[in-house]
């Protein structure tokens, strides 16, 4: 399409958050306060990734306007899903697929992470990047992400507030210091996990739920089945699956089905 039907295009679906380049001059968010967001990101952690995805599979949870799933296209996937539970977010993806030439490579559906075990299949990456902050139950959409859908990798990111700082903490915690009814000291310490929990807005946005410091991101990635490979920004986290801590006393995730009373 030429480039003013585009712009038409692009302003019937405003606001857009991701910045993307759609050729002709082209941008969907020419002022953004952010600038060419999340282009600018992506860079400073793009030679962490694979540079080929030839013949693998991605996920892309929260995909907004695709931007990732467009860039996982490129490196080669050869079947990319983008899930989102906004219409008009899906609508900017289907968009810039079009317009990029990947409207028949890139399939996106309306999907919550919450129920992703509806899509009865692993993929080989899994892209979960600024959408945990949002959630109510963020530890539960980690838990089912590594349940159902997550076989390999995963990029990570999230909002993160507080000390970058990574405490000593105890495998077993006791109740008290030894010797004393003093709670142990270590729970005030700045680098012990945190997952600050917002009651209003931050940034002027009520969906903004939660904001841990660094050691909770990293606990909570453990505790849900993954490891951390590498931090190659400071909120993003490239890992891998791994056993589930104390997968022998039966499954950590529990949702329950959707119309059961």
């Amino acid at each position: 399409m030429d480039a003013n039907a585009l712009k038409e295009r692009v302003a019937e679906l405003s606001p857009w958050f991701h910045n993307i380049d759609l050729g002709h001059g082209v941008w969907t968010a020419p002022e953004h306060f952010l600038g060419d967001y999340p282009g600018f990101k992506f860079r400073r952690f793009a030679d962490a990734l694979p540079a080929d995805l030839t013949g693998r599979t991605v996920l892309d949870i929260g995909c907004n306007a695709g931007f990732y799933s467009l860039e996982m296209k490129r490196r080669g996937a050869a079947r990319v899903l983008g899930i989102d539970s906004d219409d008009r977010y899906l609508a900017q993806a289907r968009l810039a697929a079009e317009a990029l030439g990947g409207a028949g490579d890139i399939e996106f559906r309306n999907l919550s992470v919450y129920d992703v075990g509806a899509l009865g299949e692993r993929f080989d990456v899994v892209v979960f990047m600024g959408v945990l902050y949002h959630l109510r139950h963020p530890l539960l959409a980690l838990d089912l992400i590594r349940e159902h859908v997550a076989d390999d990798l995963m990029l990570f990111q999230t909002m993160q507030q507080g000390a970058d700082d990574l405490s000593d903490v105890p495998a077993n915690h006791p109740f008290h210091k030894p010797g004393t009814f003093d709670p142990p000291d270590y729970f005030n310490d700045p680098g012990y996990p945190k997952l600050h929990f917002i009651e209003r807005e931050f940034a002027d946005d009520w969906t903004n739920w939660w904001a841990p410091n660094r050691a909770a991101s990293e606990a909570m990635l453990r505790a849900a089945g993954f490891t951390v490979e590498a931090q190659p920004d400071h909120d993003v986290y490239i890992c891998r699956v791994a056993p589930v801590p104390y997968a022998e006393y039966g499954p950590a995730a529990v949702y329950p089905a959707k119309g059961v009373r």
